[in-house]
This record gives structure tokens, sequence and C-alpha cells, in this order.
């Protein structure tokens, strides 16, 4: 675990922080300005609950129930009742990074000072993130509006120390066991709180910017990969001179992905090998037009990166306390603008997939491989190579198609429709970590081919770069050579891209 701190103040968060806290286990603080803004909008709150005038999410039901004026002494049933009845989702376990990202920017609206929460509520939610405590959260339960509800409210069961929960060392035991061990008391909830556990976009929030983290990286495995190919296939690296891109064709991630490509190509033995014989007067657009694809997934993310930092400065609930100590209905809980970029990514992260197995494919077929073994088989015939990783690749990128399919285009009514129209975010943020995955696994394997093909150039020698990645990649993926079990070397590779700086 890291001694790395986080603190959370008034204004938000950042990127950086989300990932630390939700992957590296980050400690939580909460800023002195937090914790004053919230007891300030708390004493909001409870001059409210003093009034005998009805106020949403205070003293009165929720939803298309909200008609219903609720007294005093069942105000805290109320909100236990409404964490119990909301925590109603189904389906395999949510992955641990994910809740605690979660968590932790529900936390960081709570610490905005415009939910109207007790500091010691959110002070339990900083200990059970600081004590690993993860909440069991399941996969179906969310349509991205009125919040994460089903997400958020098995979290904010924990908190009440009821639901399901595993600890630090990832054993599920009884949640009163696991908080008593950590030094934590069940919070017992009062007026709003309940409500402001749960109605926010945070689920698809973390799922937004753990993907950013996870593509950005990936973007320049790909650039690096692509060269890669272009080596193994006796390309040219002319095309990606920077007089080409910028001047040219101004987007800016074209620019990095051509000069990435071209920075990894420099002095290669393999490239200057056909310079002046080579009658080819164009590579294939997979080659060729490397760095127009990937730049423009960069261009994507980017986009993302600015939905995601506005979302990590907003207090998302429903209703709020203002400035002046107004409690606000409104309808920023409604998760479109992070579901619509969940959605745009998957799209472009499909297309470069898609190109990365076109210029594996090529490597494979001898028609097209300019003088490499069919498949880059040890003995062809009696060998098959890499025939069927090429299968495997197509299978992940076809699956990818179906992902980069949009989710936010849905909507189904709910709430006796009250809630008529909802976003689906949480489910593109789901589609979108498996197309991380399959991207991750599709390079992988380009990158598997491209080694190979590379070696078999010999005594042809690859440019300093390449073969230093070929070098590290032969530490846990063997080369050339005859037919072998195969899939631990696909995994191995996939997880070479996954762990690697480019």
């Amino acid at each position: 675990m890291t001694t790395q701190a986080v603190v959370l103040h008034t204004a938000g968060t950042t990127r950086a922080d989300v990932v630390a806290v939700a992957r590296h286990d980050a400690h939580v603080v909460i800023g002195a300005d937090a914790l004053a803004a919230m007891s300030k909008s708390r004493a909001h709150i409870d001059a409210m609950a003093q009034s005998e005038v009805p106020v949403y999410g205070v003293s009165t039901g929720f939803g298309a129930l909200a008609t219903r004026h609720i007294s005093p002494e069942d105000r805290s049933q109320l909100q236990r009742s409404l964490i119990r009845s909301h925590a109603a989702g189904t389906g395999e376990p949510v992955e641990r990074e994910v809740v605690r990202a979660l968590m932790f920017l529900r936390l960081k609206t709570l610490c905005s000072g415009h939910t109207g929460i007790r500091p010691v509520v959110a002070q339990t939610m900083a200990d059970i993130l600081n004590a690993g405590i993860t909440p069991l959260v399941r996969e179906f339960g969310s349509l991205g509006c009125s919040g994460d509800l089903a997400p958020l409210s098995a979290c904010a069961l924990v908190l009440m120390g009821e639901g399901e929960a595993v600890g630090a060392d990832g054993v599920a035991r009884p949640v009163p066991e696991l908080l008593a061990a950590a030094g934590i008391r069940p919070v017992e909830l009062q007026e709003k709180e309940g409500l402001a556990l749960i109605n926010g976009t945070d689920g698809m929030l973390g799922m937004l910017v753990l993907a950013i983290d996870d593509v950005e990286h990936l973007l320049n495995a790909a650039d690096v990969v692509a060269a890669m190919s272009v080596e193994a296939l006796l390309g040219t690296d002319a095309v990606f001179i920077p007089e080409l891109h910028e001047p040219l064709r101004p987007h800016p991630g074209q620019a990095v992905s051509a000069a990435r490509m071209l920075a990894t190509l420099k002095d290669s033995g393999i490239v200057a090998s056909h310079k002046v014989n080579d009658d080819r007067v164009q590579d294939a657009y997979s080659l060729r037009c490397a760095p127009q694809v990937t730049g423009a997934v960069r261009d994507t993310v980017t986009h993302c990166i600015t939905v995601a930092e506005r979302e990590l400065a907003a207090a998302v609930d429903n209703p709020v306390v203002l400035d002046d100590g107004r409690l606000s209905s409104n309808g920023n809980f409604h998760g479109a603008p992070v579901a619509y970029a969940l959605d745009f990514l998957a799209i472009p992260m499909a297309d470069l997939a898609s190109m990365s197995e076109r210029r594996t494919d090529r490597m494979l077929d001898r028609h097209r491989s300019h003088g490499l073994n069919p498949f880059l088989a040890h003995d062809p015939g009696v060998d098959s190579g890499l025939m069927i990783a090429q299968y495997t690749q197509a299978g992940l990128v076809s699956d990818m198609k179906r992902l980069a399919v949009p989710a936010s285009v849905d909507s189904i009514p709910s709430s006796a429709m009250q809630e008529d129209h909802v976003s689906m975010g949480w489910h593109a943020g789901r589609k979108l970590r498996r197309a991380v995955s399959n991207l991750t696994q599709v390079i992988g394997i380009e990158l598997m081919a491209a080694a190979r093909a590379i070696e078999m150039r010999a005594p042809l020698a690859p440019s300093p770069l390449t073969q230093a990645v070929i070098t590290q990649l032969r530490t846990t993926v063997a080369g050339p050579g005859p037919d072998r079990y195969l899939s631990p070397e696909l995994i191995a590779s996939a997880e070479f891209v996954r762990q690697h700086g480019w």
C-alpha cells in the first residue's frame, strides 16, 4: 500500500488523485475547508428539517413518491429505507478499482459542501477507503440518471454497517466485523444524507477516468508497435516526417503519433536496407495512415479529458445546498455528458484495433509480407506459426465493433415515468472497460507478430528502440521456433503491453 496521501478540498479533485486512490490505495484526507463547508451546509439542512414546509430529500419521499410528507420521527428510517431499497444490483461483482473510484468521487462531492451531509458521514467514507474495505457492487442496477443508484447504494449500505464487502486482504467477511476491525463506527443517517450518498454520476465518471489512464498508455504502445510492423513489412518511414503532419493537417494527436513512429524507426537497418532499390511507391494504408488513426484516438481522449475534468470539478447532487443556503432541485445528476464521452471513446478504439489486426494479417500473408515465411511459421506446412493468433485477434476486434455501439442512445423510463429519460452511462462505462481490455490484447498480438517478423529479417538489424523492446519482450515471450502452446504467450504479450512504459 502506498504512503501517498490525497487531500480533498471543496474545489474537487484531479484525474491523478482518482487513479492514486482507485489503483494504488492512496490515503484519503479531508481538508479543513471541506469540513467547514460541510458543517455550514448541514446547518441549513437542520433548519429546514425543523420547518413545517415540505422539502424534497429532507421531509418528503423520493422520486415519484416525493408528494409524501414524512414526519420527523420517521426520517432516519426514510434514509435507511432509501439505501436498502436502492441497493438492488445484480450480476457479477464490479472490479475493486471501479468501486474505489466510485466511492472516492462520491466523497469528493460530499466535500464540496453542497450536499448538506454531516462531516462524520464523509469521514466514515474516507475511513472505509483507507481501511481497504471494498463494498460489493454488482454489474447491473444503474441507468446513469438520478445517479448510479444501485452501485452507490451498495456502498452506502456499508457505511450503515450493512450489505456485503471484502477486506483489504480480498476476503469477504460480515460488514460489522470489517468495520469493527478497522475501528470504524457505522453511521446513523439523518435527513438528506441517504440521498446525498447515491445521487451522483460517480461510477461512470470513475470508469471514464480509469479508461483515459489506460488508453493514454495504450496509444503510446500502439505507435511503437505500428512502427515495428512498418519495419517488419519493409515499409518506409518517409511518411512520418513532421513536414507532412502539423503544417498540412494540424490535428495535434496525428503529429504526436507520427513523431513517435519516426523516432521508433530512427537508425533502423531494416528501413535503410530498401530505401534505394525499393520499387514500391506507397505502403498500404494500415502502415502509411497509422498516425492519422492513432492520432485521432488521441484527440478523442483529449475531448474525454475535458469532460472528465469538468465533472471532477462538479458537485453532482439533487437537491443541492447553494452558497446562500437555499436547497435547490436540479438535473445535474443526468449522466449524458459522461455517457457520450464513454461511448465516443469506444468508437475510435475499435477502429484502431481493426487497423492493428490488418497489419498482423499482412505480416502473416506470404503474398503481402515481402519475403517472410507464411504465418511466420518456423517450418511452414509442418508448423502453423501465428495463424490462429490472428483468428484470436480478429475475434477481439469483432467484439470491439459490437462494444462501439453506443449505450447512450437508449433510454428506458423508470420511477413511474418521473424519470422518463435516462443516460445509460453506467453501461457505456462497463463496455468501455471491456474494449480497453480487448485493445490491450490486440496490440499484444501485433507486437508478437512484429517482433517475430523482425527477427526473421536477420541479419538486417532493426532500430535501437525496436531492438530494446524485443529484448524486453523475450524475457517473457519466446521468439521464432517450432509450434508451441500459444495461449500463455498471447497473455504474456498483452501483459507486457499493459505493464511496460513506452
